[in-house]
Order: structure tokens, then sequence, then C-alpha cells
């Protein structure tokens, strides 16, 4: 049997594990550490019987103390709900304009349409509402079909060419390339170019003025600054919501894109749908009607933004 050797210096006998000739001490471990040890397995096995521990078959053993996780969680979200309940019902009675004229009520709904905002919103609108490519910027005040609290209410809860709902906006541009010749299209798209910047062809803007007001004036307007009754886009802008610059125009008349929007009225509720025009219209591009709908003292600059190219 093989002799425990002594470390010649410590006088401690080591292992008998040795590495490049450097033997481990057998010291015993210290007795806080030995004690800490011990309190663990206490507490292991007392926890095993105040709480939920063992798995069974279908379930898992209960602990004397009847504690779940799952039922403090749901006793949470009902303590959440109940206190919610009072602002909802306070907002469900409410239409938009008291909401709005309410410094209370105004806040709450905000605050509750920002989440609303991030759950069912951010997907096309994006997490600021900037919008993007065919997504329009909520933030500025170029709106289809208007910016006003009760039109963009109705605009949620209704949608835009939203299949299933009867009150939908509707609108459809024509694909003028079935109504109109190659150089009437580029003629039309040099003068919409020129309302708001300067066309590659200036000498195609006088033709482009007579073909406009003989095809699209209907609806986009003389002054071609759109019909929010249509969702006809103010064209004298900078603002592009499906496309930018001459091409891109020239191939939005030849042929359109039309974009969609769900009716949320049906799947979030009017509450909901009253929380989230709130919260829209307080981004700063809300058009303002019947007077400051916004709390004395507090003032509400509204500009026009040209959304990035």
């Amino acid at each position: 049997m093989k002799q425990d050797h002594l470390d010649e210096i410590s006088g401690v006998s080591t292992t008998g594990h040795e590495w490049d000739g450097i033997r481990e001490l057998n010291n015993p471990m210290p007795r806080w550490w030995v004690y800490t040890y011990y309190a663990t397995i206490v507490w292991a096995l007392g926890y095993t019987v105040f709480y939920p521990a063992w798995p069974l078959v279908t379930s898992a053993t209960q602990g004397v103390l009847g504690y779940s996780s799952r039922g403090e969680v749901k006793a949470e979200l009902a303590s959440v709900e109940a206190e919610r309940s009072a602002h909802t019902a306070a907002l469900a009675n409410k239409s938009v304009s008291e909401i709005l004229a309410d410094d209370t009520l105004r806040q709450t709904a905000i605050q509750s349409g920002a989440a609303a905002f991030k759950v069912n919103c951010v997907q096309c609108h994006g997490s600021g509402a900037a919008g993007g490519a065919g997504y329009p910027n909520l933030n500025d005040d170029d709106w289809l079909w208007g910016g006003k609290p009760e039109q963009i209410e109705y605009t949620i809860a209704h949608g835009i060419r939203s299949a299933g709902d009867a009150d939908t906006h509707q609108s459809e541009m024509p694909a003028f390339s079935d109504i109109l010749d190659r150089e009437q299209i580029a003629s039309v798209a040099a003068f919409v170019v020129s309302l708001s910047g300067t066309p590659k062809n200036s000498g195609l803007v006088k033709k482009g003025r007579t073909v406009f007001a003989e095809s699209c004036a209907a609806c986009h307007g003389n002054d071609a600054r759109g019909n929010q009754e249509l969702g006809a886009p103010d064209l004298a802008d900078a603002i592009w919501l499906k496309t930018h610059g001459e091409a891109g125009i020239v191939a939005q008349i030849k042929a359109p894109k039309h974009g969609m929007m769900p009716a949320w009225g049906a799947r979030l509720g009017d509450t909901a749908v009253k929380e989230l025009t709130v919260f829209v219209h307080s981004l700063g591009g809300g058009q303002v009607v019947r007077g400051s709908l916004f709390p004395p003292g507090e003032k509400r600059e509204i500009t026009r933004v040209a959304r990035p190219a």
C-alpha cells in the first residue's frame, strides 16, 4: 500500500496527486465552508417540503404552503386589470373630443394608446411612428384622410381598403398607362416634380400642367393639394408615400400601388380605438379642430416634415 507523502515545509500529508513535481496538500475544508454546505442541504430539504419541487407524472408536489408562481402572476394581473378598469370605464363613456379636453383622461389615453400602438401598429408605422416606404409617417401633418381627432378615429376604426368593413375608406388611382401615352405621363410627372423641386426636363412642365388639369385635378385638386375626402395625396409638398423621384412618379402614374390598413375597431374595440386616436394625435402632427383641444398653457407647433427619400 502506498504511503502518504508528508510535505517537508508544512508538515501536512499530501493527497498522492502530483503534477510536474507539484503535490497537493491534503488540508481539511474550512469550517465555515463545511457549515455552509450543511446549511444548503437543510435549506434544499426544507424547500422541497414547503414549495413545489418534485415532478410527478402530470403535475408536481404542491408543498405545504400551497405556493404557485402562476397563481402569483395571475393575482398580479388581476390587480393591474382592476386598476385599469376604472380608467377604461372613464374612457369608454367619453368621446375623443371630451378625452382630449380633460388633461387626466388625455394622459391616461396616451399611455394606454402608446402600449396598444407598440403591439398593433409598429409593424407598419415603426416604433417611432415615422413610417417608411408605403407606410405613412404619423409625426407630420401630411394626412391622406385627415388628421383631425374624429378623422383619425374613423380611419383607425374602419381602416383603408379593409375587406369586411363596409365603412372602410375606399379610393383607387387608375393605371394611367391605359389612359395616357408615354409623353403625357412624362410631362405630368415633370409638372408634379416642379411643384416641390426641379424636373429633369423643364420643357415638359407646361404640357404636364394641361394634362394634370384634364386627368388628375378631379382628385388631387386644381392646386394639387389633394383631397382628404377621397384620400388623394397632396402633390405640392415634398412628402412621398409610395415612391419618390421623377422615375418613381412615372411608375406610380403608370401602375399605382395601393396600400391597405386593417379595420381595428372590430379587433380592438371602441375604447382601444379612442386610446390609439389620442396617442396618434399627440405625436405632433394631429390637426386641431374646434379650437384648441390642449390644456391651457400647452402649446403645440405643427410643422410639415418631409419624409426622407
